[in-house]
């Protein structure tokens, strides 16, 4: 891919045709949302065993503030090949996780960057850089994505210069409000995403997906 970008991440599947169309065009991620408060809630349009029947390397399912039996069991029957924690889990929790998955299935934790005007960027990077440095050793991807009073996506990005202050020691996704109209935003960063992340930017309605648009912004960046 362009600009650095090794991956592709389309979040928030709901439909299996057009998750065989994601298939078709190579897309190396796709996720699947396991949190009952989204729009996007997987199991409202398919079943573990309909999950598991897709023929996948990057089946990633989307977790927020669970329980780690819970995330495993649905790992387990939906054969996921990525599990994404989006909530508030502890350093604690994640070792935890780490210990019960093995390394069978890799562990993605997100980290939301908001705008704080009541510390230095200095201060907010190594904030930042600690929760980083924290669970580092026990997930194999750090997720950015754009902080909101509640757990799920805002559709809107984050000043992407910050991330260049950041000590990041393992690769990343990029998450946030991604589109074709900003996409070329990312030659600002010397410290480029593994993979980018996109969902509603994406969508006719949450969980449909615009299969075209996302054909063509895939084109542009490969």
């Amino acid at each position: 891919m362009k600009k650095g970008i090794e991956a592709l991440k389309v979040c928030g599947m709901t439909r299996k045709e057009q998750i065989n169309e994601l298939i078709a065009m190579n897309v190396d991620f796709i996720g699947f949302i396991f949190y009952e408060c989204s729009p996007r809630f997987v199991l409202n349009s398919l079943t573990l065993a309909d999950i598991q029947s897709i023929d996948h390397s990057g089946k990633t399912g989307v977790f927020v503030n669970e329980s780690v039996e819970k995330i495993i069991e649905i790992a387990e029957k939906a054969g996921l090949n990525m599990i994404q924690l989006h909530g508030d889990e502890d350093q604690d929790y994640i070792s935890e996780l780490r210990k019960e998955a093995g390394n069978k299935i890799k562990i993605m934790k997100a980290v939301r960057i908001g705008f704080q005007d009541t510390v230095s960027k200095e201060q907010y990077s190594e904030k930042i850089s600690e929760q980083i440095r924290a669970v580092r050793h026990d997930v194999d991807y750090i997720l950015f994505d754009t902080d909101s009073k509640g757990y799920g996506g805002t559709g809107k990005s984050f000043d992407w210069s910050l991330l260049d202050s950041l000590d990041i020691p393992i690769p990343y996704f990029l998450s946030g409000g991604i589109s074709e109209a900003n996409i070329n935003d990312l030659d600002m960063i010397s410290h480029k995403p593994f993979a980018i992340d996109i969902n509603s930017k994406f969508e006719r309605a949450p969980g449909d997906k615009d299969i075209e648009k996302i054909k063509t912004f895939k084109n542009g960046i490969c």
